[in-house]
């Protein structure tokens, strides 16, 4: 069975991601990131999913981002509710972020063999993100292939995987329904509000928010 690593947030993208990767027949890595951010609760689900989904492995990589900032979801600075969508990158925006996480998911590839890395970057229903375009996948790939000894050595090549990369949220939530995906043990907010009895709450407002209603609002449910 082919081997394959999985960027897995908690989210409804990357929740889609490994389900259609599981499907596919791979056997699933998962690698999540405590990167500092602000909404860390996250990586509760991500656990709950991996276990689900029967995963080979989850990792957890702890790592700061927070010493740069930059970023409402790095440092201390607002995240914008109800904003108009624009051209813009906004400020939830983290610097380099998906670059860094596909680096570690390559090293983690390259340890247990696993030549297809799976994100659920997407470039339709998504805030601008400049490491969420096709351009970068495809370019991150070739430089995949020449920066490690695995893809020399083993007459294989590192493929990039977005298969979510063209599909509207309401697509996206649409396929995750079929293969049994229950969206209701997934969490997508930036800014969630954590009652004391550890009841989350989603703000309903941030882009992250607004995207999730949105598909779900436009997929009928």
């Amino acid at each position: 069975m082919k081997k394959a690593i999985i960027l897995l947030s908690g989210g409804v993208d990357s929740t889609t991601t490994l389900a259609i990767a599981k499907n596919q027949g791979f056997a699933c890595y998962a690698l999540s990131f405590d990167y500092g951010q602000r909404h860390k609760i996250e990586l509760e689900f991500a656990r709950e999913i991996a276990v689900e989904f029967d995963v080979v492995e989850h990792k957890i990589a702890k790592i700061d981002l927070r010493i740069f900032g930059g970023s409402a979801l790095t440092a201390e600075i607002e995240v914008p509710k109800n904003a108009p969508q624009s051209e813009e990158i906004p400020i939830t925006y983290v610097p380099a972020r998906n670059t860094i996480f596909l680096s570690y998911a390559l090293a983690y590839g390259e340890v247990v063999g696993a030549f297809d890395i799976f994100i659920g970057a997407n470039a339709v229903d998504y805030s601008n993100y400049p490491d969420c375009r096709e351009n970068f996948l495809q370019a991150y790939e070739k430089m995949a292939n020449l920066a490690t000894a695995a893809s020399q050595n083993e007459r294989a090549s590192f493929k990039i995987r977005a298969p979510l990369l063209k599909m509207s949220k309401a697509e996206i939530i649409k396929t995750g329904i079929a293969l049994g995906i229950d969206y209701s043990k997934t969490h997508s907010c930036y800014d969630p509000i954590i009652i004391t009895d550890g009841k989350i709450i989603a703000c309903g407002k941030c882009d992250s928010c607004q995207f999730r209603l949105k598909g779900f609002r436009e997929a009928g449910l």
